[in-house]
């Protein structure tokens, strides 16, 4: 990387642009449903669901938060629903990370809108695979019933949560939940179906509320009398801790979080009580060697910019001491292979080559002749070592990491008489059945058959991460805009109609803008495609704090990749 160059200061002044504006975006949502909400949810005595998480959080350890974009753009004819009304995300409570879900109760009372329940079950799933202690921050007036056909009945939907409550349960891992506030009818099921329950004074926790049980039996009763603190406390027998006020409830909650055990885990356990390789890990003397902040000057973040660069630069400030141990490094050069460690972690890294790369037919008409490998593109001997490679990393218990920057598949008749379809089908078959966590920052594009190869959403991947510079789709904006054209020319020539340069423009302009928005990562994080949005600069922090996740489960399954192309 030459950070002296024109371009390389070019690219990072965009960045810092990009990158600035998100962040304003980001601030706007963290704000809720803004300060007059947040003023009418202080005058009840309760603190703002950004408080209470600067109450519970250790002071200075880092907050990772996951789903901030959800909902967004969503919803505008009831008024929008900023982070879809609930805070999700990794952070540490008595140095313990747990996870870590807070209705938002400025956003609609904290009412659950259909991408609100997707965005708690993301959370409990993260949770759950990882075997991560969860702890609800509760203060919800239910369903949003507006829409209720969206959240109420499917499998994906509501009830699925109470479902996640006992199945984590099963498993052995905490969850405790905290009621600041409403918590009611089918939500009241949720703290009672963890391991332990706060309330504080002046909550609310009932199957339905004063105004519902008077129209359904005509029964008169007081809120705090049908469903207090005092009286869940006292009489019914349902919360473990009445609390004054919400610092006193955090307060208890932190106590508590700090008496958590670990649950023994397997005999293989190796390394430091994990069953992943880890060793001492030196912030200073493993740093890598290279600034990360350079990773800004990488690429023009402009839509639909042609970028080339070497994955390695990305590679060597994401790795301690910027050591990566190549796997094949003369075979299959557009995907790069190779072994690292994270914060003392030993990963396995699967990246996509963005420069091109010459290299010698293996198979094919074109056996043994020399050509130019386009960078981004999966050829089949890339194929072929990827996989062997993730069947390596199964066997031998390193989790795998993924960097997205891939186009797709290479076609053509070359390609295919090289068994492109048999090497794809056998990438991804690893892929699927591998059992060690895989983790996926998508860098820049992510399109076609290439991100499923790649450990797309579809793939279980236990952390999906992406740059403000990812592109999350089919395929590109002016390749599917040059693509549908013609496709919309011929049904109109076959209606007898012919178009002209400035109409075909038009239909181009629009294909390619309706494209490019939607594979903008704002747009897939709205919709919880992707956790988190991440400062490429951030790169290492966040997967050391994603790995540290994944090894808090140390279950892993036997691994069977089952049939393979051969």
């Amino acid at each position: 990387m030459d950070t002296g160059s024109v371009k390389f200061g070019a690219n990072r002044a965009a960045m810092t642009a990009l990158l600035g504006g998100i962040r304003a975006e980001e601030d706007v949502i963290r704000e809720g449903g803004g300060a007059k909400a947040a003023d009418a949810q202080r005058a009840k005595g309760r603190l703002t669901v950004r408080e209470r998480l600067a109450l519970l959080l250790d002071p200075g350890a880092e907050w990772m938060e996951l789903g901030l974009w959800a909902a967004h753009g969503m919803y505008a004819e009831f008024g929008g629903a900023a982070g879809a009304g609930v805070v999700t995300g990794l952070g540490r409570v008595e140095g313990r990370l747990c996870m870590i879900v807070a209705n938002d109760a400025t956003v609609k009372a904290g009412a659950f809108f259909p991408m609100t329940a997707k965005k708690v079950l993301r959370a409990q799933t993260i949770a759950l695979e990882n075997r991560i202690p969860t702890l609800y921050l509760v203060d919800s007036s239910g369903v949003f019933l507006p829409l209720q056909e969206d959240v109420f009945p499917d499998q994906d939907d509501f009830g699925r949560v109470f479902r996640n409550n006992a199945v984590m349960s099963s498993l052995g891992v905490p969850q405790i939940t905290a009621i600041m506030g409403m918590c009611v009818a089918g939500g009241a099921y949720l703290p009672v179906m963890t391991d332990t329950v706060l309330m504080t004074e002046g909550s609310g926790l009932f199957l339905a509320g004063p105004a519902l049980v008077q129209a359904a039996i005509g029964q008169v009763t007081a809120a705090e009398e049908l469903g207090g603190a005092a009286m869940h406390a006292e009489i019914s027998g349902t919360v473990d801790f009445k609390e004054k006020d919400d610092a006193s409830c955090i307060l208890r909650l932190r106590s508590l979080v700090g008496k958590l055990g670990r649950r023994d885990q397997r005999l293989e356990i190796r390394d430091h009580g994990e069953v992943f390789s880890r060793v001492a890990f030196d912030a200073e003397r493993d740093a890598p060697k290279f600034a990360a902040e350079e990773l800004y000057g990488l690429m023009d973040p402009t839509v639909g910019a042609s970028n080339s660069y070497d994955m390695r630069d990305v590679i060597v400030r994401v790795v301690d001491r910027s050591e990566f141990e190549e796997y094949k490094a003369d075979f299959g050069r557009t995907v790069l292979c190779g072994y690292a460690r994270i914060g003392g972690r030993a990963v396995g890294i699967v990246a996509n080559q963005k420069s091109n790369q010459a290299s010698t037919v293996s198979t094919g008409p074109m056996a043994g002749q020399h050509r130019t490998e386009f960078g981004g593109v999966i050829y089949t001997e890339s194929a072929q070592k990827a996989a062997r490679f993730i069947m390596d990393c199964n066997q031998q218990l390193v989790p795998l990491i993924f960097l997205h920057d891939v186009n797709g598949f290479m076609v053509g008749k070359d390609a295919e008489w090289s068994g492109i379809i048999r090497a794809g089908a056998k990438m991804v078959s690893a892929v699927s059945t591998s059992v060690v966590p895989k983790i996926t920052v998508i860098v820049g594009g992510s399109f076609g058959a290439g991100h499923y190869a790649m450990c797309g959403k579809a793939y279980d991947p236990r952390f999906l991460f992406a740059w403000p510079t990812a592109r999350y789709a089919v395929m590109s904006g002016a390749s599917a805009a040059n693509t549908l054209v013609e496709v919309r020319v011929k049904q109109m020539e076959r209606a007898g109609r012919t178009l002209g340069p400035e109409e075909r423009k038009q239909i181009y302009d629009e294909i390619k803008a309706t494209y490019n928005a939607q594979g903008d990562p704002r747009y897939g994080a709205a919709r919880l495609w992707i956790d988190a949005i991440i400062d490429p600069a951030k790169t290492r922090e966040v997967l050391m704090t994603a790995l540290e996740a994944v090894a808090m489960n140390a279950e892993v399954g036997r691994f069977n990749v089952g049939v393979l192309q051969t």
